[in-house]
């Protein structure tokens, strides 16, 4: 790439969606040149007074680029964007998928790129809007140690980065995530809903609980969102819902029965026509539709 190292060339930012935005602007505010390409051009455009450099297409945008970084709904637009952009990809560019996709599609990126003479780390993150705000996700990464290594100063603008397996292994770790989020977040619903129903105050039951076995991010952060009944995206029902499928693709494919994964999946799937855009803590919601007539404090919902 004449001499240029990676971090050297333009950074090219695909995806500047509710997760993307955040993530672009702290590689921006970290100093990186960063081109950016969107299916919806005016979301790139909101951009360029940050200092992001828009492009009408894929492959204008990978022209030149050391790494290119894509945050997308799923599996099958990962898969399409790739293919618009290998004709103009550079060898031994560096593709860093950060979407949250099934392991077996990010196993096809890697061989599609690899056979093109390019690399690729699967990097999906946990933190939500919030986090990518802060530059504090966690990155779950796979792909080969060096690769990583190069990437490391790029993926620490936006959080902390492990390396968790080789190309693949970042997606085996996410769905691991939002299984263990997912499932936390109808427990803690249920505690909460559980709580107003016997005559306790869930609000000051929450309190007492924290600092004990109990004690998690779920419960301080969404715990507060379902009582204050604030179901504004951070993460999204539909992206969970998503991902708990391919948790339970994953266990199909390893022959394994999940039967509080199934559950779990079960009840998101639930609320999944009506509130496909709301924060995950609307797994508040799926329990109170399992339980006419209770409804956890007198707040109006804030849903998108």
């Amino acid at each position: 790439m004449n001499g240029a190292t990676l971090t050297q060339l333009p950074i090219v930012f695909i995806g500047i969606g509710l997760m993307g935005r955040p993530m672009a602007l702290r590689l921006l505010q970290a100093g990186y040149p960063v081109r950016v390409w969107n299916r919806t051009a005016a979301k790139a455009q909101s951009l360029h007074p940050a200092g992001a450099e828009p492009f009408a297409s894929v492959a204008e945008a990978v022209r030149g680029a050391g790494i290119v970084i894509s945050m997308l709904e799923a599996g099958d637009a990962v898969d399409e964007v790739i293919a618009a952009a290998l004709p103009a990809l550079a060898p031994r560019t560096l593709w860093i998928d950060m979407s949250s996709t099934a392991h077996a599609e990010a196993l096809v990126f890697h061989a599609n790129l690899v056979r093109h003479g390019c690399r690729f780390v699967d990097a999906p993150v946990s933190g939500g809007v919030a986090g990518a705000e802060a530059g504090t996700l966690a990155i779950m990464a796979g792909g080969a140690m060096d690769d990583f290594t190069e990437a490391m100063p790029v993926l620490t603008a936006m959080g902390r980065a492990t390396l968790v397996g080789p190309a693949g292994s970042g997606q085996v770790a996410k769905l691991r995530n939002q299984l263990i989020v997912g499932a936390t977040l109808g427990i803690v619903a249920e505690a909460l809903l559980l709580a107003q129903a016997a005559g306790a105050d869930p609000h000051a039951v929450r309190d007492a609980i924290r600092g004990g076995f109990a004690e998690s991010r779920i419960l301080e952060l969404h715990g507060q969102r379902m009582l204050d009944r604030n179901f504004m995206p951070g993460g999204q029902v539909k992206s969970q819902l998503k991902d708990l499928r391919n948790v339970l693709a994953a266990a199909a494919d390893a022959g394994l029965v999940l039967p509080v994964a199934a559950l779990v999946t079960e009840s998101f799937q639930s609320i999944a026509a009506d509130h496909p855009h709301a924060d995950h803590a609307a797994a508040l919601l799926a329990l109170e539709k399992k339980n006419p007539g209770q409804r956890l404090g007198a707040g109006p919902d804030r849903c998108p």
